[in-house]
């Protein structure tokens, strides 16, 4: 099946937003790709403190590159091109930090949130480990243009996908793909194995139970550990776009970047090849849903 490449939005004369899509959609899964972006503009370049390497520690490394195979099993996959430490779409779009601003901020931002206040709003402040990103003031209008060309093209995407599903399959089914630091999947208790895999349901509000133990149970057939909710139970984009009764189904997945990536010199290891492998038989059979089979799953429970 051949791909075909869709761009919206723009930063710098760049492309924000890339859907890859089948000639013809034949499932109602979607893969989404939010953090993996790593096109970093000038104009984040030349306001912060920290070198490339640095943002980078912000970024889900590669995952759009462990999913791209969904075309060819009939699905989109839709991938920010701009990086996490840019803009995070997986945010509020107006949680904003009023400490990285010299001026004011709209009276309908979000300032208070536990997420704003770890420095991790729509415009991050610091990058994963913790390090503030810039050496000087943001104005809100900066601020501003990096949403509308960014953030909205992402969210637009997402959206426009979710609504052609729904409308040809009854249902919409986001796979919100991500990826967890290696610490991150440290074992519950001592003597356990190390959690390959986090899927994140919102505790079965985002989405049906079906899915999320079809995925369990597809991970653990590939010999991965598997943990549900902890520690990464959802984001924004399953708490604001899964309604189950609604027919939009969001599933959250966090890899263990020690099963792919060497986290401090940020590059694929020789798992990498495996994992993609394995992931595109999780995408075959992800795929291969149908909004009767949530219905007989509903009725049987």
């Amino acid at each position: 099946m051949t791909k075909f490449t869709k761009t919206r939005g723009s930063f710098e004369d760049r492309k924000a937003v890339e859907v890859l899509a089948p000639e013809t959609i034949v499932s109602p899964v979607i893969f989404a790709s939010p953090h993996s972006g790593r096109d970093y503009p000038a104009d984040l370049l030349r306001k912060t403190r920290l070198d490339r390497h640095q943002l980078r520690q912000s970024e889900d490394c590669y995952v759009d590159l462990i999913f791209d195979e969904a075309p060819a099993y009939g699905a989109p996959l839709v991938r920010a091109l701009f990086p996490r430490a840019y803009v995070d779409v997986n945010r509020s779009r107006d949680e904003l930090d009023p400490r990285m601003f010299a001026d004011n901020l709209p009276k309908d931002a979000d300032t208070r949130s536990s997420r704003v206040i770890a420095g991790l709003g729509a415009i991050p402040r610091i990058v994963a480990d913790g390090q503030d990103i810039y050496n000087r003031k943001l104005y809100f209008a900066d601020a501003n243009r990096r949403l509308e060309d960014c953030y909205d093209p992402y969210h637009a995407a997402l959206s426009e996908l979710i609504d052609e599903a729904r409308a040809q399959f009854g249902c919409a089914i986001v796979i919100d793909c991500h990826s967890m630091p290696s610490a991150g999947g440290a074992p519950f208790r001592s003597g356990e194995a190390p959690i390959d895999f986090v899927l994140g349901d919102r505790f079965g509000s985002s989405c049906a139970p079906f899915i999320t133990e079809l995925t369990e149970e597809t991970l653990c057939g590939l010999d991965y550990e598997v943990a549900r909710n902890a520690p990464y139970a959802g984001g924004f984009v399953a708490a604001s776009y899964g309604r189950p009764v609604k027919g939009v189904h969001i599933l959250q997945i966090e890899i263990n970047r020690a099963l792919y990536l060497d986290e401090r010199r940020i590059t694929r290891t020789t798992g990498f090849d495996h994992l993609r492998k394995t992931m595109t038989r999780l995408i075959e059979r992800l795929t291969k849903l149908r909004a009767e089979d949530l219905w007989a799953a509903q009725a049987a429970e």
